[in-house]
């Protein structure tokens, strides 16, 4: 599983400052030297693109500079991270895909006086803390969109590995279309990279050919887009308001995301000596919409495309809790939801029954963190294969 696979073995050191020298523990107080290790290209439109735009915030701050890996290969993430180490003094250190987790771990251990955070994990230690900005809440108010938008009853997402965080963004989805149209599918098409446009061409192919028009995807290029648009049909745009450029008039909306609201805060606090080398074991931030760090987004500052308002505002919803109310409303009255402290709506709030009829969330109860990050089963109206099935 690598993001940005097609450029393996192409690693390209940054500096924004001259940082030589062996890395010493951290004392409160004084200039922190920060290392990024990236897993794709920055300029892939995608994960890597938000991360680094994180890792710009970060060098706002006047106590830190920082250093970047990019496009590093899952596996390969111990030799990156004593290097940055050894031979350029970081001494903390950021590694930003899921299979980075293990190797992240284990240099932690070897190094137990410096600072380690990993992202999408949840594996940590004294010196390593876990962190996640996530998408589900975003995912869901999407799939209110889509749900309304069908014109098929079948919409389309391609997705990158059959992972729990991807299974979360798609079931989330699914849920989403489901309190739109309880009619709609949706069908899963599997590439098996995290950047591929060759592969995501091809699934969004095979996906209209099946009768979708509408879709959503996690793969770090523009290219579902694209295809969709070239047949005039619409998306939701996956990492920010860059994608929405290759396709103005067919892009919906989309997922988000701010890294960098992450970074500046735990970095201030290992500044201020709140976060030291001795006490991450039990650190894990999870952000999501309440904590600003995920918002849907078509263009930047529009939340919903204006060319589909009038479709959203005439579409009714047979609602459990609201009645009658439009597609654009309902979805408005979870993003507000969703953006309160006092949060009192999630998607995934039973009853919910997967695709084997089994219930995954009694009537009344929301899943834990645990719960959504281990995630396995289907939405029961989510269609093809799925790895790791519950049976």
């Amino acid at each position: 599983m690598k993001r940005g696979a097609l450029l393996l073995g192409v690693v390209a050191l940054v500096l924004t400052a001259s940082l030589a020298g062996f890395a010493d523990a951290y004392v409160p107080g004084s200039p922190i030297k920060v290392g990024f290790i990236y897993v794709g290209p920055i300029g892939d439109y995608g994960w890597t693109y938000a991360h680094n735009e994180g890792r710009l915030a970060v060098e706002a701050l006047p106590f830190a500079e920082t250093v970047y890996v990019e496009s590093v290969a899952e596996g390969d993430e111990d030799a990156v991270i004593d290097d940055l180490i050894s031979t350029h003094g970081v001494n903390v250190i950021f590694t930003t895909s899921f299979g980075f987790m293990w190797g992240t771990q284990a240099a932690a251990l070897r190094h137990p006086d410096l600072i380690f955070a990993h992202a999408s994990g949840f594996m940590r230690a004294p010196n390593m803390m876990s962190y996640m900005a996530d998408f589900y809440q975003v995912y869901y108010l999407n799939g209110i969109v889509a749900g309304a938008l069908t014109k098929t009853s079948k919409v389309g997402y391609v997705g990158a590995f059959p992972i729990p965080e991807v299974k979360r963004h798609i079931n989330a989805w699914a849920l989403g279309v489901q309190a739109a149209n309880p009619d709609c599918d949706v069908h899963v098409r599997w590439i098996e990279s995290w950047f591929s446009p060759p592969a995501a061409a091809e699934a969004t192919e095979a996906l209209i050919a099946e009768g979708c028009d509408i879709f959503a995807f996690t793969e770090d290029s523009p290219t579902v887009v694209q295809t969709a648009a070239a047949n005039d049909l619409v998306s939701f745009g996956h990492y920010g308001s860059q994608m929405y450029t290759f396709a103005p008039n067919h892009v919906v909306s989309g997922q988000a995301i701010d890294w960098g609201i992450i970074y500046v805060d735990f970095l201030q606090k290992i500044y201020d000596g709140v976060y030291t080398a001795q006490n991450l074991e039990h650190v894990d931030y999870w952000w999501l919409m309440t904590q600003k760090a995920v918002f849907p987004e078509a263009s930047p500052g529009v939340t919903i495309n204006p060319l589909f308002v009038d479709d959203l505002e005439a579409y009714m919803i047979d609602d459990p809790t609201f009645g009658t109310i439009s597609a654009y409303d309902l979805h408005n009255i979870r993003l507000a939801q969703f953006s309160d402290p006092g949060v009192t709506f999630d998607p995934f709030q039973g009853p919910i029954v997967d695709r084997q009829g089994v219930e995954q969330v009694p009537a009344g109860m929301w899943l834990s963190v645990d719960a959504l990050i281990t995630m396995e089963w289907a939405a029961s109206n989510v269609v093809g294969p799925w790895p790791n099935e519950p049976e």
